[in-house]
Order: structure tokens, then C-alpha cells, then sequence
């Protein structure tokens, strides 16, 4: 089977090399532009597109999905099947209607819940327990498509978003496959989504960092955990962001009334605990701003944090 493979971050690349390991002709690689990256903004390809290079694929860098020569260059390759994965653009229908069996779409949630850019982020913000990966055909709608197939992946109290990202495509790679054969030996079947039970989740703005601590600590500790890749979650001392990396999984019971965001107590070697609306969250990794990454026990001593400061402050 001829496939066109449109995918862009990490978790896309190990999709594609489980492709390419089960040898299927992988005829063009689409990802997104090249991007600037770290302090200097150096110019620096997807890691798909780093993958496709490495094995010498052609590879397509469109600005845009709806030019007319790239969605031309695409018919005029004839592919049976494209496959979508964290391609970071909606497709036109131009493009959805050139392959023999359609674009399937590996969607990083249980369908019809968590439809849009964001799932992993969002199931992790709603403290879910439980997700999972879609194998999907895309349509005209925001993954509205019918369903070849799900697995279902339960969400660890450690899990951050880029570590259950790496468990759900992981996950999503042997059902692509699985799903492909199907195809191949004309035995598939899809399933309607119920869209009386669609969820959404949009892209993460930077605000929504931001930490409030008049929220539970569990709230609190999610939020951290979500916004891992971006926004990145933030909170403020002394008029300054400090950005909050890591908290430990454990709550923290204080007697003494604190108000939200007070420092309730500093442990020796770990950070310094927090209080939030119920208990108290044990910061653990922080990152001032304009700094490097460092422990929070280390920023308590650079920075002479005490018991009873707040956060903002």
C-alpha cells in the first residue's frame, strides 16, 4: 500500500518508524516548517522531518495545506492511504479526497471524548484516570470521523504530558497497523461517533499556566503536570515568573492556617511546600526567570525563601 505519512512531533516519529518497520511504502513524509529553536532561534526540522532525512524519504514542508501545487504534487503521487499524526493542520477536503481509502488519524484520546489539538493536556487538567488512542477516518469535522479502532490507557499519578503522550502512541502504533491490514485485505469496519458524548480540547494559551492556588493541590499538581510541553505552569515571586517544573505526587497536611500560596514549610533537599486550598503540594523543580532548571530546594536558598511567604508575591 502506497502511503503518505503527515505527522510532526516526537510521538509521530515513533509512529512512522513502526511503519517503516512492518515495511510499508512510506512514498512522501509531510511535516511542518522548520522552526527556530532554543535562545538563538536556530533554524531546526521536526523530529519527523529528522527521521525522514536520516533514511533519505522525501520529505514536503508546506506553509500552508491548502496551496494549490502542494495539494496537486499529492495527487499526482496516487497514494492508497495518508496517515495523519499530531500533523499540527486540518486537512481541506481537497486533500482528504485524494487517497483510495481515505486519511486515517491517530488521535491521542477515547473519540468521541477530547476532540481538538490538545486531549493528552486536557485529560490530564480534568484529572482523568483513564484515556486513550483513536484510530480514526478524518472528515470535513474537527475529529468527527468514524472509529476503526480504540485502546484504552489508564493515567498514572506520575504521568506528565509528553510521558503519556509516549504510552498512547505507543499504544496507537500496533492498531495503526492493525487497522492498515484491514484495510489491505478489505475487512475493516468503522464505528459513528456518538457526538451527543463529543468533548473538546482546544490548544493551551499561556494563560492557562498560570497556577491559582485557592485551587485543590490535586488541581494544582495537574495543572503542573499538563502544561509540561507548553504553556509551561508559572506562578510569580517577588514580581518575577518562576516557572514550576515538577511537584511531588504526595499532599502535605498543615495545621497552622495558611493562606493559598503561603510556604507552609521547607524540606530539606526536596523544595518547599506550598499551601493550596485544601493541602498543601510539595514543589519539587522550578525554573526562575531567564534561568536555568534547578532543584527547589536550591532556588529556597539562592532566593532566602522563608515559611509564610505567598506565592505570587
Amino acid at each position: 500500500m502506497r502511503i503518505i505519512f503527515m505527522g510532526t512531533p516526537e510521538p509521530a516519529k515513533k509512529i512512522l518508524q513502526a511503519l517503516l518497520a512492518a515495511r510499508q511504502a512510506i512514498i512522501l513524509v509531510v511535516t511542518q516548517p522548520d522552526r527556530g529553536r532554543g535562545r538563538g532561534q536556530k533554524l531546526a526540522g521536526s523530529p519527523v522531518s529528522e527521521l525522514a532525512a536520516q533514511i533519505k524519504l522525501p520529505i514536503q514542508k508546506p506553509e500552508s495545506v491548502k496551496d494549490p501545487a502542494f495539494i496537486g504534487g499529492l495527487k499526482a503521487l496516487s497514494p492508497d492511504l495518508i496517515v495523519v499524526v499530531a500533523y499540527g493542520k486540518i486537512l481541506p477536503k481537497a486533500i482528504l479526497e485524494i487517497p483510495k481509502h481515505g486519511c486515517i488519524n491517530v488521535h491521542a484520546s477515547l473519540l468521541p471524548k477530547y476532540r481538538g489539538a490538545a486531549p493528552v493536556q486536557w485529560a490530564i487538567l480534568n484529572g482523568e484516570k483513564e484515556t486513550g488512542v483513536t484510530i480514526m477516518q478524518l472528515d470535513a469535522g474537527l475529529d468527527t470521523g468514524p472509529i476503526f479502532s480504540q485502546a484504552k490507557i489508564s493515567v498514572d499519578a506520575d504521568d506528565t504530558t509528553m510521558t503519556l503522550m509516549d504510552k498512547l502512541f505507543a499504544a496507537g502504533a500496533p492498531l495503526l497497523l492493525s487497522v492498515i491490514k484491514a484495510i489491505e485485505n478489505g475487512r475493516f469496519a468503522t464505528v459513528p461517533q456518538d457526538n451527543a458524548c463529543a468533548s473538546f480540547a482546544p490548544a493551551l494559551r499561556k494563560e492557562e499556566g498560570s497556577l491559582d492556588f485557592k485551587k485543590t493541590a490535586r488541581a494544582t499538581r495537574d495543572r503542573i503536570r499538563a502544561c509540561e510541553a507548553w504553556p509551561g505552569a508559572f506562578t510569580y515571586y517577588k514580581g518575577k515568573p518562576l516557572k514550576i517544573l515538577r511537584a511531588d505526587k504526595n499532599f502535605y497536611e498543615f495545621k497552622k492556617p495558611f493562606a493559598p500560596g503561603a510556604v507552609v514549610d521547607i524540606i530539606n533537599g526536596r523544595g518547599f511546600v506550598v499551601a493550596a486550598a485544601d493541602q498543601g503540594i510539595l514543589l519539587e523543580e522550578v525554573q526562575p526567570d531567564s534561568g536555568k532548571k534547578m532543584s527547589a530546594y536550591d532556588f529556597v536558598l539562592g532566593r532566602k525563601v522563608k515559611v509564610g511567604d505567598i506565592f505570587p508575591n
